[in-house]
């Protein structure tokens, strides 16, 4: 046998016996379907030829289960800060710890989950963001280096909520640290929950989605489509300079200067000024007429992106395209629209049991005894499984294979009454 084949086997082994040992219930999945799990190993342990996830995360007691997702599926961020900025690095990462049992139980009290970002330690060499952030933001003082608008950094202890553990603004960039010029935006974060002596419960490594790709440069780029008699060698001063010339604004002497500053803007808060459009209604409105009807051209000229792809899910897998859930350009720019807020409902096609809770997004609902929805089905536009191999990790290391995570012995000690599974009409899914 060549060195390399017994390498392979060698490690190959290792992998299946660390799962076996972090998850009771990954054997049975094993038994069920060999091959399959076998083929998803080698992504989980070294996903696209890159570097997270790297191995598998510490083994816990086998007694809980801990579920984390970030809560958007993708973060966008600015490439640079100087000039304008849209959104900061702002990623929030939210998690439940479950005690398995014939009726499990979700733990907050008297356990701890930190977190860490697999090798990712700082990002203050891959951003200028710190260097204006007390002036894009209004802070009463400078933001310290790796530290988030919320406080968090790249790694420590997230905050307990009632029914879970959430870490939010982490301020991430699509760069791990052995490389800050290549973009890697599916980076891996690592939870560990502990009890109040230290001892480890659970684990599980899921992913933090991060991408700079916003393609601007498409249309203003110097004497662009956009700005035919506009060169300032700078993309963004390009923008500030055509917006000054059509809206009679001196923004080029102000910066740097936050969009959501005039614009309203839901996702970070911001009212905005009267008699200015929101945010996103004056970017979908402006750009209306280059609305090709397709996603690559129209949708990804914008949001991350040809190489990003943050559309990826088993929706997108069966052929929907951002349009099926959100409409076209001018839907989007509807005036009666709240951004962020009024967004597609999952009810509107599968029916009322697989529905959010009423007045809720799907981020932010539950079901099944109180498991929020993203934690077995996966962030928004990467619904379980994802064509980008680092989004299946978390299942394939709970239930040995990637998609919605399903398998009742999961969280369940004995396999419970078929009646009782989740999406039925008395499991309180939807209330």
């Amino acid at each position: 046998m060549k060195k390399s084949e017994a390498k392979s086997k060698k490690r190959s082994m290792l992998v299946i016996l660390v799962l076996l040992f972090v998850s009771p219930f990954a054997a049975l999945a094993m038994e069920k379907d060999k091959g399959s799990i076998l083929s998803y190993i080698p992504a989980m342990i070294n996903p696209g030829g890159d570097p997270p996830g790297i191995g598998s995360p510490p083994p816990g007691n086998g007694k809980y289960v801990l579920f984390a997702w970030n809560d958007l599926g993708m973060h966008c961020m600015d490439p640079s800060y100087e000039d304008f900025a849209v959104l900061p690095p702002y990623n929030t990462l939210w998690a439940q710890l479950i005690r398995r049992d014939g009726e499990p139980d979700i733990i907050t009290k008297g356990v701890s989950v930190s977190y860490r970002v697999l090798g990712n330690t700082r990002s203050d060499n891959k951003t200028n963001f710190w260097q204006y952030a007390q002036q894009l933001f209004g802070l009463n003082a400078p933001l310290p280096l790796n530290v988030g608008l919320k406080g968090f950094g790249l790694q420590g202890a997230m905050s307990p909520k009632e029914d879970h553990f959430v870490a939010e603004g982490i301020p991430l960039t699509e760069y791990l640290d052995r490389n800050i010029h290549r973009s890697y935006p599916y980076q891996i974060a690592e939870l560990v929950a502990r009890d109040s002596s230290g001892q480890i419960l659970a684990s599980t490594q899921t992913v933090l989605p991060v991408s700079t790709e916003m393609n601007c440069q498409y249309c203003h780029q110097d004497n662009g489509s956009a700005n035919r008699s506009i060169a300032t060698g700078v993309v963004k001063r390009n923008i500030l300079t055509l917006h000054d010339q059509k809206n009679a604004t001196t923004l080029m002497s102000q910066r740097p200067v936050l969009c959501a500053g005039c614009h309203a803007s839901n996702a970070l808060g911001t009212s905005g000024k009267v008699g200015i459009p929101n945010l996103s209604l004056a970017m979908h409105k402006r750009h209306a007429p280059l609305d090709d009807g397709t996603m690559e051209g129209t949708c990804y000229s914008c949001h991350p992106g040809p190489q990003t792809k943050c559309l990826r899910g088993t929706m997108f897998q069966k052929g929907m395209r951002c349009q099926d859930c959100h409409g076209s350009m001018n839907d989007v720019a509807n005036v009666n629209r709240s951004p962020w807020i009024d967004e597609p409902r999952c009810g509107s096609c599968h029916g009322k049991n697989y529905a959010e809770n009423s007045g809720k997004l799907y981020r932010f609902s539950t079901g099944h005894e109180g498991v929020y929805c993203q934690a077995c089905h996966g962030s928004q536009h990467a619904i379980g499984p994802s064509t980008e191999q680092n989004d299946n990790i978390q299942a394939i290391l709970v239930q040995g294979g990637p998609g919605t995570i399903k398998t009742c012995t999961v969280c369940h000690t004995s396999i419970p009454d078929r009646s009782e599974g989740p999406h039925r009409d008395d499991d309180g899914d939807s209330e």
